[in-house]
This record gives structure tokens, sequence and C-alpha cells, in this order.
């Protein structure tokens, strides 16, 4: 099963990456970082515009450079990805084993897991290092339960390096350990479940401190990027802290609302069949995720689209089987439930972008295709936010970005590139047709750069240098 969705998963993101359909953000943003550490370069992202340790604190990506060194390709990020997101099976067939239910039911739990439509459409949704970390949730959970605090500790730094915000996912655990699961281990682990609960809590406040206090604003000269989108809040984390107290109402009317709802409607929808108000805590430790996306002013928080919602689904599968331990699990109902995990997924499971959106600039295909071999070199490139995780392999790498750029069309930075690929058929996003034919015209009267290719709306431009080819 984990072999056969690892397949899959990665099988789908590669060919949405051919079919031009990933993007600068965040494929292009790791991509480089990634292959600057690995050449021993500083991780700048110019897509970012900040170091990569300033946008979310992620040393998970230094290990990972590892793999670059061995030869640099996007695809290890691909492969990564879903093979964390596949894995996640084998820690939720354990966990069931663990809470004596049978094999062929902890099976069929591992499948509903798999199945659940955040993890094939967060897999689509370009590279996370967070995604990382959902393996890690379980075999957590599984390691207190078995004993094995230092796995436990191990699983708890993995968690931390993935992304700073994490660590109140970590936090969140060790308060559970504490109050409720030290009650179901085994009375010989009950001690060690306690002091595995106290480490979390401290280890993932002191690690939240020294992300967001320090590591961040020292790489990024600013507050964590993701506070814009609760600036009704405030402009820092502290105020927006305060604000939770003091300002009740505005925090009140997010939480309760038809959009909460909804939200908490497509979370719980594809396991219906195994939750149980009964059996609710193993779901404290995934409150600070939802409290996050509720609150965020950035509707992305708030679908199965977008990977936002993966630090919620470890926990909602141990609140599954927390609830089918006390229940008969028969082959009706394994039919029933699996039958409806599977609707979910054809429901809410973005496949069908395979045969709709993922096809639009597919008339262009080849043209692009032919633009980007010509690019020879490890210049600076400046590119539409489709093309540049395919050209994101050097120190300078840049989208058309049609708000930031309009105001400055005709003193831009041209020195900074090598080549400019631009696809006025399909400009974008963040840009459009009008704005890259501007873009055209404005390469027409720089002397410094010539025609290298055209063909079906796609251009490519390089930098005249003796004896360059002919524009074909």
């Amino acid at each position: 099963m984990i072999t056969c969705a690892w397949i899959i998963l990665l099988g789908c993101s590669v060919v949405r990456h051919h079919l031009f359909q990933s993007g600068g953000y965040d494929l292009g943003i790791f991509d480089q970082s990634v292959y600057l550490i690995s050449r021993g370069e500083v991780p700048f992202s110019t897509i970012r515009g900040i170091h990569i340790l300033g946008d979310h604190a992620a040393f998970i990506l230094y290990p990972i450079s590892l793999l670059y060194r061995i030869f640099p390709s996007v695809y290890w990020l691909f492969g990564i990805q879903a093979l964390a997101l596949a894995l996640g099976a084998l820690p939720t067939y354990h966990l069931a084993l663990q809470a004596t239910i049978g094999h062929r039911q902890a099976l069929f739990i591992a499948g509903a897991y798999l199945v659940y439509p955040a993890i094939f459409n967060a897999n689509l949704f370009d590279f996370h290092p967070e995604v990382l970390a959902v393996p890690l949730m379980l075999a957590a959970v599984l390691a207190v339960r078995a004993g094995q605090v230092g796995v436990f500790y191990l699983c708890l730094v993995g968690i931390l390096s993935c992304k700073a915000v994490l660590s109140l996912t970590v936090i969140a655990l060790g308060i559970w350990l504490l109050i409720w699961e030290h009650r179901r281990v085994e009375d010989l682990w009950q001690k060690r479940c306690q002091v595995a609960g106290w480490m979390a809590v401290v280890l993932g406040s002191v690690w939240f401190v020294i992300a967001v206090f320090w590591v961040i604003p020292q790489f990024s000269g600013d507050a964590p990027a993701a506070i814009s989108h609760y600036s009704y809040l405030g402009h820092s984390v502290v105020e927006v802290v305060q604000n939770l107290f003091f300002k009740p109402r505005l925090v009140g009317s997010r939480l309760v609302s038809l959009d909460t709802l909804f939200y908490l409607f497509l979370l719980i929808s594809p396991l219906i069949w195994g939750l149980s108000w009964r059996h609710w805590d193993p779901l404290f430790p995934a409150l600070p995720t939802l409290v996050l996306n509720i609150l965020s002013s950035n509707p992305a928080y708030r679908d199965l689209v977008h990977h936002y919602a993966l630090p919620i689904i470890p926990f909602l599968i141990l609140a599954t089987i927390e609830n089918l331990r006390t229940i008969s699990l028969n082959i009706r109902f394994m039919r029933m439930s699996l039958a409806w995990s599977i609707l979910a997924f054809l429901a809410l499971g973005k496949y069908g972008f395979f045969g709709s959106i993922y096809l639009n600039s597919l008339e262009t295909w080849q043209a692009t295709r032919q633009a980007i071999a010509q690019i020879t070199s490890d210049g600076g490139v400046l590119t539409t936010h489709e093309l540049s995780p395919h050209l994101s392999h050097r120190s300078v790498i840049y989208f058309t970005d049609e708000s930031r750029m309009s105001q400055g069309l005709t003193s831009m930075q041209w020195d900074l590139f090598d080549y400019v690929l631009l696809n006025t058929r399909f400009p974008g996003w963040q840009s459009s047709g009008e704005f890259s034919k501007a873009l055209v015209r404005e390469l027409q009267r720089q002397e410094q750069f010539q025609l290298l290719y055209h063909r079906d709306g796609v251009y490519l431009y390089s930098r005249l240098r003796p004896f360059a080819p002919r524009a074909r």
C-alpha cells in the first residue's frame, strides 16, 4: 500500500511539474535554496527575497541538501514529499495494532489515511518541509506508547526542524501526554510518558521563542511573514497574542462562523464514520493548527487543497483509532466506511485538475521546452511563476510579478539577468498577457539583449554576447 501510494503521489507531482503547473511559490523557493546549500553558498531565495531560514526556520532543508550533492534535481523534493505522505500509513497501522485492533482492521485504517483528500492534494501543491512532519507526529505517539522515549525525542527534533510554527503543535502534544495519554500507556511506561510530555512542552516552547524572536528576524530582518495573515489582530507576534485575549469579539466572530463550520465539516467528513465526541482528546494537539487556520485572513488556510491542514490529520487518525478500539469492526462496517472515505476522496480530491486547469497551457508546451533547453548557463533568469522551478538552480531567479514590477518597468535592473523567458499567451500567476507583452517591448529596446528564441508566444531573450546565434 505504501509503495503504491508513493508511486502515485510521486507520479502525479512529476506530471504536474512537466506540464508547467508547479510554481515559484513555493517549489522554486525551496529548490533554489536547497541547491545553494548543497553548493556551500548562502541560501538566499531571490524569489522570496530572504535567507531561507528567515522564512520558516526550516533547518530540515540542510540535511535534504545532501541529496543534491549526489545529483541536483527538484525530483528529490518530489520523491521525499511523496514518501513522507505515504509513510504516514506505517505508524498508523502500528498504532491501530497497539490499540488491540486486528490486522485487517489496522490495514483498513491505514488505507483510510492514504485516501484522505488532503494527503493527495497537498502533494500536488509544490513542496513544503512541514509535510515531512506528518509521519513524524504519528511516529512520536507510537514511540511514547511503546516506551521508546529516545525515538520520541528524535521525532520531536524532526518536527521542529520542519517549520517554526509546529512548535505550537509540539507543545500541545506534550500537554496531551501529561493530561490524557499517560493514563492509556502501560503502568511501566507512565513515568516515561510524563517525562516525554514535559520535554515536548519545554522543547516546543524554547524553540518557538528562539525561532520566532531570533532566527527568523535575524535572517529576514522582520517578523514571521505569516503574521500578515493576522494583521487585523496586530503586526507582531506579541500584538497578536495580546489581542487574542484583549479583543475576544474579533476572535469570536472568526471562530463562530459559517466559514468555520464548513471548514470543520471538510476536515472530519472523510473520517466521520470513525470519530466520536466521547474520544475527542487525541485531537487536542491539533488545536493550535486548527485555531491558526480559522483565524487566518487567507481563505487558503481553510480548505483541503493546500497543505495547511496537514498537521491536523495525524490527530484525526489518532482520534479515529481511539474510537474504533471500543467498537466492533465487522466486515460490513469496514466496507461501508472505506466506501465513504473513497467517496470523500472522489468529491474533495483534486485529481480532476489533470484533465482541466493543468492542461491550459498545453499549446505552448513544446515551445516552452525548446526555449528552456537553450538556457545553458547558470546566469540570472527572469521568467514566469510557473517556469521558475524549472530554472531555479542558480543564484538569481525572479518571476514576473506585475504588482511589484509595473511601476518601475523601464528602470528594471536588467543587469541581474542573462536570460528572460516569457510566455505572452500564458503569462502565469501574478502577471497578465498585457504585462508580458510590455516586457517584450521593453526588451526590444534594451541594446544588451537579443531575441534568442520565439515560437507560439514564447520569447527567450539572452544577454548579447559575441557570436551569439540569431533568433529563430
